[in-house]
Parts: structure tokens; sequence; C-alpha cells
């Protein structure tokens, strides 16, 4: 019990004695303890930040920045700068920080820190002492080899007069030029000596360097001086051997005089060789002596003495030049006198005979005359004379016995004449010949030989010819992944082959042709057959070329089975016969092959039956769906080879749709949307089905075209119910933009009824107001690109719809049927379809897809356009808006088009163009309901215009007829009556033909002349958001009017509607990107960057003095260019290029003129980097959208 209770007292003490701590508490007591100590340590850690200027010695940073520092070269005083910066860092930390340092609870020790930090800066100050202790060695021993250079040529002892003007030219050049740089490199030596003598020591080697290199200069003056008096010594010694040098050659001059006097009296004709070999070896020394007179004359102009001009020697030149002459002409006809008559006769040439000896005989004749005064010369060049002209009378016997041309015929025929065999043998020779006294048979000889010689030189140019083609061969080059070849370049071959045929017929009209007649006609044969071979091998190639990638398509051969099978063939044909050109391309041997020409011939007539197949194929496509006939054959056949894979249709589909850029497909490949290139999205009404069209892709086309038709109907009936009930800035942002349009203007057209009805039309001008504003405000705001759109192309026509009402309350319209309201467009929904209607014009609306686009500025020009225009569509008739350029022609009709949403395709004509190629077109207009826009109509060849007048007859007499179909140039079409022709005119232009009249009376004309340029340029900067649109609009032309009046005239300046229209575009980009700039500035930035890089220099200050007036107080911001310019600077680096700011301007330029035009042309002298600027703007943009600093795609160019 005791132990129990024992145990029981012991519990009740542990009880009493075990303390209880809250646990929030305890936990209070853990913080405040964490607290403290955070509060210690980050007191602590502060003083860190007295380390913070030597982080880049922790880092290795300054390691890094040294190592740089010494990399590029760098001035002296810039290396005692880093020094001094190091070597302050290092006594900072040893003098100025302390080793021990107590924050609080904490005793921070720094000994070590310290210690290496000071150890790191003061190694970093070595290395760079090291390095100028370096460099001092290397200039040092630079200096020395200059100096030792210098002075061992100074002492150096010319060899002649010649080394020793080369001594005293490089003493003086170094005096003027070398010595005072080298007292600048001893200063600059001493400067380092003395930077080195504080911060480091000197071995032996370096000391005694020093000491050379500063003693130099006092040890180079007296090298100087000794030079001085070794040139004065040099050049006396020089002078006086020159004066004895002359002397002596001045009496050689006086003995070669007598030597030139005595062969006057040389006159033995058996002698003259000997007098040949002595005035030649006197003539050697007079040579030889013009070289002494020229080292006699360089020696005076050294020692600056009177040049000599030696008149004894030239005359003796002139006198021994007779003696020369004849004793070289009597020894050389001697010789060759001797060759000609006892050499082999077969080697005489007998007009190399005749040259020679006609020449030998002028000399003769001439000397003769010359050394008439001297008796014994003269009468050798006479005796030489009379057997020269005894030789010349065998001339004519020669020339024709030695003819190259006399072959065994003519021989034989010579031979009858003198009754004995004539041809010559192995041994004959001319002195045998002139034994036989054949001159009396002279005159029939030359007879022989004439024919002869041109028979002969027909010979040579056949086998001239036939040589020429030995090496001729086609060039043949691998055709893609073909597998086989084609013939690369031609010309060579055709011009030879042209220039031989050219040159047989005439030779074959010949008379002397007859001995090889039957040849010379085989090789005209064998060039007329390669000619024929050549031009069917070339028309094969491009056929073959043309119809390779076509058939190459299974899609097109299944559709096409039996062309197919030809296109096999000849396919088949046209690869063997390449296989042989490359294998023998010799051209002569490759034309002549047998049954080449038979096989060629096989496959033009095969391929003009594919072609003709494949057009006929062509035809049927588009008269099942009209549009492809606005599409070249290639185009089609591009779309029709896509008959598996629908989706491949869609970079195609543009061609044949304005507003379509692409499709929405399901998996099962059926079309649910359309797309247009904007971007903007339109549910179809139904789905259409590429896989019942059975790869026939006209056919899903054509199903697509409906749908288009209908899906707009639908939206638009539904978005007129939509307007009524829901807000308009709502309303606006809901459907695509041209149902927006669309029906705006319908509800306009009704609302200004119900006003005129009811005389409230002043009120309703207070509406529009309201809804202008509303809409412009949502411009200002944040919007995506396709309701910008939109809201633009809205706000253009909603101002026009304005100023109408406007207009109509100035003038008191009180009736519906007044004239001021029935001259507007307007548009009325009726009986669930939309009519659009203008005066007494009534036109259905065509709602054929347009896209999201903008729309025209609506100007009383504009107007007037419309009237005359839709008058005439009305009545079935065309429309021709005829001015200068820049005048809103064609956009007028384009716009009208968009108004009554009808396809129109806009066509520029040219002189090229012929009756099929618009035969081709008109079809496609009639069959498809559709406008055509003919730019520039009166460039087209007057013969042409004729036969177009009856065409475009035939289709509107069709309509007028009500016909469904009709016959047009043979062929039965499908008329859809809603088809009309446009044509525009500029009659200022050259080159343009009148209109015949039968062409005249089809189409009503307007004129446009010059458009309300304030207008527009108000309208358009209205919808892009600006408020002050009207003085700035103002603004534009008064500048483009002034610049006109006071700039220069240049080719390439422009100041018409393309170049205001530029101006827009450009203030719109500005207004969207800096909605908050000032106005003023925004426009004044536009002009600027579309205007300037255009100007000359001489017109860019007056251009400036404009501008600065029409924006007085405006200064223009500088735009942040420079990740452009950092870019730019790396491609031309990259292209070894100098960024120049010029260049770098001219670049800005050129990217600031891409953005707002569609094209343009660099003009400048040659040389001016017009080449280099596109292709460092086409790196700069690359590479700046690699590195995502630019919202442009990469750039690539060709």
């Amino acid at each position: 019990s005791s132990g129990s209770g024992s145990g029981s007292g012991d519990s009740k003490r542990d009880a009493l004695l075990a303390p209880f701590v809250e646990p929030a508490f305890l936990q209070q007591i853990k913080e405040d303890i964490t607290s403290a100590l955070q509060a210690q340590i980050a007191n602590a850690e502060q003083y860190l930040t007295v380390y913070a200027p030597f982080a880049d010695l922790v880092s290795n940073k300054a390691d890094e920045d040294v190592d740089a520092f010494l990399a590029t070269p760098k001035q002296f005083v810039d290396f005692v700068k880093e020094v001094k910066k190091y070597r302050g860092m290092a006594d900072s930390i040893m003098f100025e920080r302390p080793k021990v340092v107590r924050k609080g609870v904490f005793e921070l020790s720094c000994e070590l820190a310290n210690k290496e930090l000071c150890r790191r800066a003061k190694a970093l100050a070595d290395k760079l002492v090291k390095f100028v202790q370096t460099q001092a060695v290397t200039r040092n021993t630079e200096i020395c080899s200059q100096f030792q250079e210098a002075a061992d040529m100074a002492l150096t002892t010319p060899r002649d007069t010649e080394h020793l003007m080369q001594l005293k030219s490089f003493v003086d050049k170094f005096k003027i030029e070398k010595l005072p740089r080298l007292e600048a490199e001893v200063e600059q030596a001493r400067a380092r000596l003395y930077f080195l003598m504080e911060n480091t020591a000197f071995d032996k080697s370096e000391v005694e360097l020093n000491a050379a290199t500063f003693s130099w200069l006092s040890r180079f003056e007296p090298i100087l001086e000794q030079h001085v008096e070794l040139i004065k010594t040099s050049r006396q010694k020089g002078e006086e051997q020159l004066r004895q040098r002359r002397d002596a050659f001045n009496k050689e001059l006086v003995a070669y005089q007598a030597e030139v006097a005595s062969f006057a009296e040389h006159g033995d004709l058996a002698a003259v060789p000997q007098y040949d070999a002595k005035a030649k070896a006197l003539n050697a020394k007079l040579e030889d002596g013009l070289q002494l007179i020229e080292g006699f004359n360089q020696e005076e102009e050294a020692f600056e003495w009177e040049i000599t001009q030696y008149p004894l020697r030239h005359r003796l030149v002139q006198d021994l030049d007779p003696y020369l002459k004849l004793f070289d002409a009597v020894t050389s006809f001697r010789a060759q006198e001797d060759t000609w008559l006892h050499g082999p006769f077969g080697d005489i040439q007998p007009e190399a005979v005749e040259n020679e000896v006609g020449s030998i005989w002028r000399t003769l004749y001439k000397l003769e005359k010359s050394l008439a005064d001297k008796p014994k010369p003269c009468s050798i060049a006479k005796a030489v004379k009379d057997q020269v002209d005894a030789f010349k009378e065998h001339l004519p016997l020669v020339q024709s016995l030695c003819n190259p041309g006399l072959r065994d015929r003519h021989w034989e025929q010579m031979s009858v004449i003198v009754g004995f065999q004539l041809k010559p043998d192995e041994d004959t020779t001319l002195d045998k010949v002139l034994e036989m006294h054949l001159e009396q048979y002279t005159e029939q000889f030359e007879n022989i030989s004439e024919a002869a010689a041109k028979e002969f030189s027909l010979e040579k140019a056949l086998s001239k010819m036939k040589g020429e083609w030995a090496e001729m061969e086609f060039t043949v080059l691998a055709y893609r992944d073909s597998g086989t070849a084609i013939l690369s370049s031609v010309d060579e071959i055709q011009q030879l082959l042209d220039d031989q045929i050219v040159k047989t017929q005439t030779m074959l009209g010949s008379p002397f042709v007859k001995p090889f007649e039957e040849e010379m006609r085989a090789w005209n044969t064998t060039l007329v057959t390669l000619q024929d071979v050549l031009d069917a091998w070339l028309k094969v190639q491009a056929t073959w070329l043309y119809l390779e990638p076509i058939f190459s398509s299974p899609d097109i051969t299944a559709q096409m089975p039996r062309e197919g099978e030809m296109f096999r063939s000849v396919d088949s044909n046209w690869r063997s016969l390449m296989a042989n050109c490359v294998a023998e391309p010799a051209a002569l041997a490759a034309t002549s092959a047998e049954g080449v020409l038979e096989q060629l011939q096989q496959s033009t007539l095969l391929l003009e039956q594919i072609i003709k197949g494949l057009n006929d194929y062509l035809e049927k496509k588009r008269l099942y769906f009209a549009r492809f006939f606005f599409l070249s054959n290639d185009e089609m056949l591009e779309i029709l080879s896509e008959t598996k894979d629908p989706t491949r249709v869609q970079p195609h589909l543009k061609k044949c749709f304005d507003g379509i850029g692409k499709l929405e497909f399901s998996p099962e490949l059926d079309i649910l949307s359309m797309f247009s290139g904007e971007g903007e999205k339109v549910p179809l009404i139904e789905s259409v089905s590429t896989s019942a069209a059975r790869g026939q892709v006209e056919k899903w086309l054509l199903q697509v075209e409906g749908v288009m038709r209908s899906s707009i109907h639908d939206t638009i009936s539904r978005a007129m119910v939509a307007y009524a009930e829901t807000p308009r800035d709502c309303w606006v942002q809901e459907w695509p933009g041209q149902v927006v349009i669309a029906v705006g203007q319908t509800y306009w057209t009704s609302e200004m009824h119900e006003a005129i009805r009811t005389h409230r039309v002043h009120e309703f001008v207070n509406k529009q107001n309201k809804q202008l504003e509303a809409v412009v405000a949502l411009v200002r705001g944040k919007l995506s690109k396709q309701v910008r759109t939109t809201l633009s192309a809205l706000t253009t026509l909603d101002v026009h719809a304005r100023d109408v009402t406007v207009d109509l309350v100035e003038k008191d319209v009180q009736n519906d049927s007044d004239f001021n309201w029935l001259c507007q467009l307007r548009y009325y929904w009726e009986n669930n379809n939309m009519m659009v209607r203008m005066i007494n014009s009534t036109c259905e609306y065509g709602y054929e897809y347009l896209g999201n686009q903008g729309r025209l500025v609506v100007t009383p020009l504009t107007d007037r356009c419309y009237r005359t225009l839709i008058g005439a569509y009305t009545l079935h008739l065309g429309g021709a808006p005829e001015g200068p350029a820049g005048t809103g022609k064609t956009e007028t009709v384009k716009d009208l088009a968009k108004a009554i949403s009808v396809q129109c395709v806009v066509y520029n004509c040219s002189d090229g163009l012929d009756y099929k190629a618009m035969g081709k077109f008109f079809k496609g207009l009639a069959s498809a309901g559709a406008w055509a826009c003919f730019d520039e109509f009166n460039r087209i060849e007057l013969e042409v215009l004729s036969v177009i007048a009856q065409q475009i007859l035939c289709i509107q007499r069709a309509v007028l007829d009500g016909k469904k179909r009709f016959i047009f140039e043979g062929t039965e079409l499908d008329l859809n009556p809603k088809c009309c022709s446009y044509i525009t005119m500029n009659p200022g232009y050259a080159g343009r033909s009148e209109l015949p009249d039968n062409l005249k009376v089809l189409f009503r004309t307007v004129a446009m002349m010059v458009p309300d340029y304030a207008l527009i340029g108000e309208i358009m900067l209205y919808s892009c958001g600006f408020v002050n649109a009207r003085p700035l609009s103002v603004k534009i032309t008064t500048t483009y009017k002034l610049c006109s009046e006071q700039l220069s005239s240049q080719f390439h300046y422009d100041y018409g509607m393309r170049a205001v229209k530029a101006v827009l575009n450009a203030a719109g980009n500005l207004k969207l990107q800096f909605p908050d700039e000032v106005e003023d500035i925004l426009l004044l930035r536009a002009i600027t960057d579309v205007n300037l890089p255009k100007f000359l220099s001489h017109d860019i200050p007056l251009f400036q003095g404009i501008i600065s007036d029409l924006f007085p107080g405006v200064d223009l911001p500088e735009a942040d260019y420079s990740a452009f310019k950092a870019a730019a600077q790396q491609v031309c680096s990259d292209l070894k290029l100098q960024c120049e700011p010029v260049f770098v301007q001219k670049l800005i330029q050129t990217y600031e003129m891409m953005i707002v035009r569609h094209g343009f042309m660099m003009v400048g002298e040659p040389f001016a980097a017009k080449s280099c600027v596109l292709r460092v703007l086409a790196g700069t943009l690359t590479l700046m959208a690699a590195n995502n600093a630019a919202l442009d795609p990469p750039v690539e160019q060709e």
C-alpha cells in the first residue's frame, strides 16, 4: 500500500512541476526570435554593399573587361588610366576597408576577402603593365631597326652614279618623312619608360634596349654629316668619270664617220656579202651607242648638267641606212632566187614570190635614185635591179604553174596545150621549167590557173564548213526530276546553220563548182535536213515542256485518256531521242541519224492533236463554269488537276471569285463557310459537297457560286430585320462589311423617303450626324481589323449620305420624285429582293460576295459618272470614262460594281491583244454575267478594235432580244443579261488609237477630269478617325499644288491622285499606331515620309520650306528606329558594307515607302547603292522578324 501511495505521490508531483505553455504564445516567441535574427542578418548583409564597387573582381567580369580592352588597339593614355583604376582599387581595399566589422550580434571577418580582392586587382594591373612592357620592347626594337637601316644606307659608298642618287634620295626622304615621326616615337617611348619605371622592373636586355633607343637621336646627326661628305666626294669622282667616258665616245663616233664614208667606194658586186656584214656590224655599234647616250643623259640629269644631244650619231645612222638597205636587198634577192630556181617546185608560193620580188625591186629603185651621187654603190643597185627585172618576166608563168589549186585535170589540159607531159614530179625545179621556154603559152595557162584558183577557193570553203561542224555539239540539260533532258542553247548552232545554208546556195550558183557539184549538193541537202530537224526538234521540245507537267497529273490523264495515251507515245519518242543525243551530242551526227526527222514530224502531228484535244477539254469546262474564261490555260489546269483534294484549289479561288480568299471545309470535305482575303468569315446557307462532284472541280465551284449568292441574300435579309432591333453602333460590328453597307444604304433610302414625305428632312440631318459621330467614335477606339475596315467604308458612304441630305435641305426638296433625290444611288428591299435605282434606271442587286473592302469617296464627279454608267447599263450599252491618268476612271467602274454587287474583271489592254483572246474573254463575260473594265482600251490596234465592235454588238443584241442562249463565234453559250462592258481611255498618251465609229455607238462616254482632292482627303481622313479632317485635307492639296509650281520638273515626280492616296494611307496607318498624337504631326509625318525620298537634293530645301509654311510651329519628333538601325548595322557588317548615315536614311525611307505603295522604283546614278539598299533592307527585316523585333514577315528577295 505504501508502494502504491508513494507512486501516487510522484505522479502528483510530476503533474504540478510540468509547465504548460500556450502553443500560440510559443509560436509567437519563435516568430519574434526568427524576426530578430533575420533583422540582424539583414543588417549584416547590408554591409555587403560596401563591396559593390568590387563586384566585377568577384564575378571575374573585370578579367573579361581587361581581355576585351587588350583585344582592341588603344592609346598609351588609356593604359595609364586602366592601370591607375586597378591600382586604386587595390589601395582602397587594402587601406580603407577594415579587417573586422561588428554588425549587431555578428562579427564580420573581412581580412581574407580584402586580401583576395586586393590580389585580383593588383594582378589585373600587372597584366596591363606587362602588356605595355611588351609593347615597349616591340616599338623600341622597331625604332632602333629603322635608325640602323638609315645609318647603313647613309654610310654606304656608291657603286655608280645611279646608286649615288638612290642613296641620296633615300636619306633626303628619311629626313623629311621618317625622322620627325621617329623623334615623336622616341618621345612616346620616353613616356612609356617613366610609366614602367614606376610600375615594374627591367632586365638587362631591356635596359640596354632603352639606352640604345634614346641614344639614336644624338648619334644620328654625325652620321648625316658623314653622309653629306661621302656624297660630295662620290659626286666629284662620278662627274670626272662621266667626262672621260663622253670624250672617249666622241672619238669613237669620229672613227665611225670615216667607216661610213668608206662605203661610197664599195662597188664590187661579188663582195656585197662582206659589205653587208661590215655595215651590219657598224649599225650594231651605233645602236649600242644609243644606249650609252641614254646612260650619259641620265647621269647628266642627275648631276644637273645640260643634256648632250650627240647629233653626229644620228647623222651617221641616216648616212648608213641606204647602204644597209642596198646590201640587204642584194643579199636577200640572191639567196631567195637560188631557192626559187633550184628548190622543190611544189614549195613555191606564187603570191609570196610576187610580193617579195616587188618589194626588192621597189627598194632598189629608190636606192638607185638616192645613191645617184655615189657611182659605185649606185652601180650595184642598178645591176641587181636589172637582174630583178629579168626575173619578173617569169612571174606570170610562175603564178600560173605554181598555183596550189592545180589538180591532175588542170595539168592534163596544160599538157595537151604544150604537147608533152607537164605535170611536175619530185625532181622538177623552176629552173628546169624555165628552160622549157613555155612563155608563149602563158595566156592559156593563166585561164586554166584562174579557174583552178576559183575551184580551189570553193573547195577550201566547203572543207572549212565541214570542219566547223566537227566540234559543234548540242548543249543538253537535265530537266527537273523527269529522268530526261532538253536542248539548252542552240543559238550558236542556228547562227552557223543559217550562215552556211546561204554560203552553200551561193556557191552552188558559181560556174566553177562543177568538179565537185555533187559533193556540194549533198552538203546542201545535209544542211537543209539539219535545219528541218532542228526546227521540228525545238517545236516538239517547246510543246513537250508545256504538256509534260500537265500530263504528269494523274487527274488530268484520267479525264483525257485519249490525249494521255498520245502524250505517252510522244514522251517515249522524246526520251529515246534525248537519250541518243546525250550519248552522241555532236550536232551533225545527232540530226543525221536515221529516222530522226520522221520521228519528230510524227510527234509534231500527235502534239497538235493533243493541244487541240486539251483546248476542247478546257473549252468544255469553261462552258460549264463560265468564270474559267477569265483564267489562262495554265491557271485552269492547276485548278482542274486537284480532283482528289479540293482543299488544294484554295490558292486559286481568288482568280474565280473576287471576294473569296479561302473556304472552310468539314472533315468530310463539305464546304461550310467562306472567308474573304481580309479574313472576314461568312457562313454558307447550306453546305456544298465536293465529294458529290466526283472530282469535277467545276461542278462544286458552280455550286459554291450559287450558294454564295444565296448566303449573301439570306444574310442581308436577316440583317434587315436585325437593324430595327439592335442599336446601330452594335449592329455595324455584328454583320459582314458588304451587308452592313447594303442594309445601311437601304435604310437610309427608306428613311429619306419618309423624311421627304413628312417634311422632316432637316431633322433627319441631325439623326445622321449622331449616327456618324457614333461610328467615328468607334473608329477612334480599339477595334478588330475587320470591323475597322467595315466602319471605314461605312463612314465614307455615311458622310456622302449626310451631304446628300444637307443638299436636299438647301434645295428645299418637298417631293420624293424630285430629280435632286432621284439622281442619287438608292437601295430598296422589295419582295424579299434588293433593288438599286438611280434616276430612271433600276438594277437588281447581284449578291456577289466582295469581301470586306473599302469604298470610293463619292464626289460630284463620281456621281455624274455613276449616272452615265448605270444609264448605259440599263439600256444594255457599255460605258466609256475618258480622262487623264489618276482621275479615277477604273476605280469608279469598280466601285459601281461593288455598289451593285457584281463581279468586275479589270483587263489591262495592250497593242499585242488579238480578237481571239478578246473573244475568249467575251464568252466568259456573257456566260458569267460579269462586268468587264477594259483599261486603256484604245491601246489595242485599230484592226482588232473593228472585230471587237462586232463581238460586243453580238452580245448586246442577244441581251436586247432577251435570249437565254446565243451563238458567239460558232459556240453556243448561256447568256446572263447582267453582263456589261466598260472601257477606259486616256486620249493624251502616245500610241493610242481613235475608236472606230461602229465601236463608239456601243458605249456612252463620260469625261473624267480633275477630282476634288480636298473632298476626297477630308472624307478619307474622317473615316480613319481624324477629327480635324477638313483643314488637314486642304493642307495636303496645297502642298502638292505648291510643289508642282516651285520644285523642278522630274519624270518621277507625281502630284496626282495616286500621290494624295499614298499620303492618306500613310496618315491612316499613323493614326492607328498613335491615336492620341497631335493630328498635324501625324499628317506632316505622312507627307514627309511619302514625298521626301523621291525629291532630288536641290528640291529638298524648297519642299521643307513649303511644309514649314503650311505647318507653322509643328516640330516633327524623331521616329524610334533604334532596333531597325541595329539590325541594319549587323546586316551591313555581314555583307562587308559601310553603314553610313545617309545609307541608313535611305533604308528607312525605302521601308516607309514600301508600307504605303504597292511598288516603287529606285532612281539614281550608277554605284549609288540602289541594289545594296534593297538587299540590306531585305536582310534587316528578316533579322528583325527572327528576333521578334518587327511586325513584318521575313523577306525573300530574287
